[in-house]
């Protein structure tokens, strides 16, 4: 009997479906998101996938072998601030750490004015308010070693006065902490002992790092999220039991694979970001497929625009994220989104008279103004109908079907107040939302020290190869690569389906050169014990974990680190780093740090310090055999052209007839030339003029660039 493998990714606007199985082949399906109850929007994307295989529902979920959900219920959470009461014990003295914040209070480099004068930034509204914070006697130093011991009677007092208030969940959160995790541990007992279902967050079991802020908000976050996330992912786990679904439920990380449902349930702050990192995963894997080492995943969905790097194979990393302005540590692949979707909203500026796009966005309900839900602002999504590169009667074939006429009202609407004609400002619509994305990728590789022009554009989401033609050629790139055909628009959903099991363990060992080897062996050590534990409990065979390290350095009086990734060949079970790989760890950081800050920059005479230890460990799914064809169709691609309609091209300044291209029936070898406009069942790859489609052996989309 065949079975499945299903990944399932929640989105803003739409809640995607891909199943693969035994034989390799991908089945993808849609549906739109259901907030706030997300779960039904899950389960009717799995219902859409098993009417397209032809099983009734509940024999769909008998079969399926494994399933790994993407969840936003966490970001939500966060962002519409209806999170748990969060009751703070930390260290007396400390009690006001999470409001004075940094200085620059979350706001970053691509928030210039914000950054630079203070009063157009404020604070964020507070997720933990003042009077639910409690400070406790005990002190423990640098080195581990206790100086005050836990005054365990003001623990009690003081876990009960938050109790009185009505608090829904507690974070704990001790100075240096995790160089001694006891103090931490016996406040958490004592909090079971007086109420046991409530939800309880230590930093030194899901943030053990040096760093007090970044360590007490991550904690905050979890705890300010756990609530809602724990309930969603329990109940969902009763409701798939009750279709027929069998196995453990897996959930995607932000660190680049999956976790057990029980660990997200322990961390949902694990699961930020979640969903478009799960596009990084599966373009890593098809990267390692076709040879393509050097990847900018853009993923353009109906609220935001995601961006990747994967420099030589490997995703790029951060150990600190940024949600509503708080910074925290977590360990994931670095993803950086802006609000510039296919539901942005475009309006006039009331000062200075300009054409805005984003960041709000209209979301799933109401949706674009073509959506006919009620919504009279243009979006992106308007503007790509008004130009024609959207069939309103073949909007995710055909299933959907849109409101020209309401699309054409709405971005009259703004024409009118710009001055511009109809096109011109559907147009100045789409090059704006374009051009917001390729700033930010240009952004986010040159601060990598990483030339955009050496890497190729993989782009997916349901809007992103709309809108890729334009923002890549922007960029120099070498060529865009739409995904596998079809599932381009379900990309995330792909990623979540062959996601490997990871669990990313972190300890903070500070050590300056030269450097003590039989203690960072003896780290190295306990991460993978640590690890090694954590795979037994979530079933996995020890045989198929594979284990990398990486260690986070810097050179001796600086305050930001470098990662530095171990090779295979330096550490195995088995054995132990020596003398000479130590040596080839330090050449590797000088190499590192010249990467990213220039050539020369790096200080050969001064000390080095170790400072974060890391561990990754993976199991992977089960190997996907992608089908090849292996017989190339003559270049002609009349046979899959379905007709003409007149389509607006900025770079000519006029409406044109365009043929129109059914991209299931383009095979191996053929091509489209531009302009043109080829459409799937879930997405439009709209190719621009003197812009030329290929289809290769994988039945991907491979869109070039003419002079």
């Amino acid at each position: 009997m065949e079975s499945f493998q299903v990944g399932v990714d929640i989105g803003g606007t739409f809640t995607d479906c891909v199943v693969i199985t035994d034989k390799g082949d991908l089945i993808a399906a849609k549906s739109p998101s259901t907030p706030p109850h997300f779960a039904q929007g899950m389960l009717n994307s799995m219902a859409a996938a098993a009417e397209r295989i032809g099983l009734p529902f509940d024999q769909f979920c008998a079969r399926i072998k494994v399933l790994t959900h993407g969840t936003t219920v966490g970001t939500n959470t966060l962002i519409q601030r209806r999170g748990s009461r969060v009751g703070l014990i930390t260290t007396k003295g400390h009690e006001d750490i999470i409001h004075i914040m940094r200085g620059s209070r979350g706001i970053d480099s691509r928030h210039l004015n914000q950054l630079v004068h203070f009063p157009e930034s404020q604070k964020p509204v507070p997720i933990v308010p003042k009077r639910y914070i409690r400070g406790v006697s005990e002190r423990v130093d640098c080195m581990g070693d206790v100086i005050v011991q836990l005054n365990e009677k003001e623990v009690e007092r003081c876990v009960d006065e938050l109790l009185l208030l009505g608090v829904e969940s507690f974070a704990v959160c001790l100075l240096w902490s995790f160089k001694h995790p006891q103090h931490e541990l016996r406040i958490k007992e004592i909090i079971r002992k007086r109420a046991p279902k409530l939800f309880v967050s230590c930093s030194v079991e899901l943030a053990p790092k040096w760093g007090e802020y970044e360590r007490l908000t991550a904690t905050a976050l979890n705890a300010y999220i756990g609530p809602v996330t724990s309930n969603y992912l329990r109940q969902l786990v009763e409701q798939l039991k009750k279709t027929g679904y069998k196995h453990p439920l897996q959930i995607t990380s932000c660190g680049g694979g999956s976790i057990s449902v029980d660990r997200a349930i322990e961390a949902p702050l694990l699961t930020l970001d979640s969903g478009p990192v799960s596009g990084v995963t599966a373009s890593q894997y098809l990267g390692q497929l076709i040879g393509c080492p050097d990847i900018i995943t853009t993923d353009m969905g109906g609220t935001s625009f995601d961006v990747g790097i994967i420099a030589g194979g490997r995703p790029a990393y951060n150990s600190i994220a940024n949600v509503a302005q708080y910074e925290y540590f977590i360990p994931k692949v670095d993803i950086q989104a802006i609000g510039s979707g296919g539901g942005s909203l475009a309006r006039v500026d009331a000062v200075t008279h300009a054409l805005r796009v984003g960041p709000e966005s209209a979301g799933a309900d109401p949706g674009p103004a073509c959506y006919g839900k009620g919504n009279t602002s243009p979006t992106v999504t308007d503007a790509d109908v008004v130009l024609g590169y959207i069939d309103p009667n073949n909007f995710l074939g055909g299933r959907i079907k849109l409101d020209r006429e309401k699309s054409l009202q709405a971005v009259g609407k703004v024409a009118a107040e710009i001055g511009l004609s109809l096109m011109e400002t559907a147009a100045g619509i789409a090059k704006i939302a374009e051009f917001k994305m390729a700033d930010i990728i240009r952004k986010t590789t040159v601060e990598k020290g990483l030339d955009p022009r050496d890497f190729t554009v993989f782009a997916f989401g349901g809007a992103g190869p709309v809108h890729a033609g334009v923002f890549a050629r922007e960029l120099g790139v070498r060529k865009v690569l739409i995904p596998l055909n079809r599932i381009a628009s379900t990309w995330c959903a792909f990623g979540a389906a062959t996601a490997d099991i990871l669990h990313v363990h972190e300890r903070v060992e500070i050590q300056s050169s030269d450097f003590d080897l039989a203690r960072v062996n003896r780290v190295l050590a306990d991460l993978s014990s640590k690890a090694m534990s954590q795979m037994k409990s979530d079933g996995v065979k020890s045989s198929s974990v594979e284990l990398s390290f990486s260690i986070d350095m810097r050179h001796r009086g600086q305050i930001n680190e470098v990662e530095v990734e171990l090779p295979a060949s330096f550490f195995h079970r088995s054995s132990r780093l020596t003398q000479t790989t130590l040596e080839q760890l330090t050449q590797a950081f000088y190499q590192r740090y010249e990467s990213i800050y220039g050539k020369g920059s790096s200080y050969g005479s001064a000390k080095l310090e170790m400072v974060t230890f890391r561990l990754r460990a993976r199991s992977a799914t089960p190997a996907l055999k992608l089908l090849r064809k292996t017989r190339r169709k003559p270049s002609a691609s009349a046979s899959a052209r379905t007709g003409f309609r007149s389509v607006y091209w900025s770079d000519i300044g006029k409406a044109t007839k365009t043929p129109i291209f059914d991209g299931s029936l383009l095979s191996f070898g053929q091509q489209v030339n531009g302009p043109a406009v080829v459409e799937t069942t879930d997405t439009n790859i709209v190719v621009q003029p003197k812009q030329v489609l290929h289809v290769d052996a994988l039945g991907n989309f491979e869109l070039h660039f003419g002079s």
